[in-house]
């Protein structure tokens, strides 16, 4: 299966999500390889942080990726793109190269205009990819407000599956990816469970 968490806004928590969906797939047992696709690098630099590597990183911000990917399909279980914000050309490469989006967004009216422009993009996929689909995630979600609330009902519009399990806004992400680790390996345990029941929910869309 190939995952990719894109969307054509930045700071969304793409990144996170990517790194956390690959660590607890790999901690199941499953051969995981995660694709920076980010010029930024973000995923490949917390990875050379690592001193124990459990899954491959590698980086290819390039607009090649669909054709490259089937080199690396069959010494893999599991796929992680971590797409780019904002570079149509690679988006694109992207889509056409994956099973399933995940189009993580802030409980934002800003973020629910940009995934509608995510969505665009992958409807426009699905032409060339027809196995290809699509689902929203509420990432950095502040407990106990009304905002996640209001939103789902304004993403209900776009007409696209969005995941239950949201991943809320903790401090343990943040300070767990700096170190080069992951809120799994540190013991926080409600982030834990809220990336076990992500991927849980995730493994269900085939």
């Amino acid at each position: 299966m190939i995952y990719a968490f894109l969307n054509q806004k930045g700071g969304v928590g793409k990144t996170t999500l990517s790194i956390h969906t690959a660590a607890e797939l790999s901690r199941r047992g499953q051969r995981v390889l995660l694709i920076d696709a980010d010029p930024q690098g973000s995923a490949l630099a917390w990875a050379n942080c690592r001193e124990q590597p459990t899954f491959t990183v590698i980086g290819m911000p390039q607009p090649t990726i669909h054709k490259e990917i089937d080199l690396l399909r069959n010494d893999y279980d599991e796929i992680i793109i971590d797409g780019p914000p904002r570079i149509a050309e690679l988006a694109r490469s992207i889509l056409l190269a994956t099973d399933l989006v995940v189009i993580p967004l802030l409980p934002s009216p800003l973020d629910v205009w940009a995934a509608a422009e995510t969505v665009d993009l992958v409807r426009e996929a699905q032409v060339y990819n027809e196995v290809l689909k699509c689902c929203l995630a509420v990432n950095r979600k502040i407990v106990n407000t009304a905002i996640g609330r209001d939103v789902r009902k304004a993403l209900k519009e776009l007409d696209v599956p969005i995941l239950n399990n949201d991943v809320g806004q903790r401090v343990a992400f943040a300070e767990s990816l700096a170190d080069g680790a992951t809120v799994l390996e540190r013991g926080d345990r409600k982030g834990k469970s809220e990336i076990k029941r992500f991927i849980n929910e995730l493994r269900k869309i085939q």
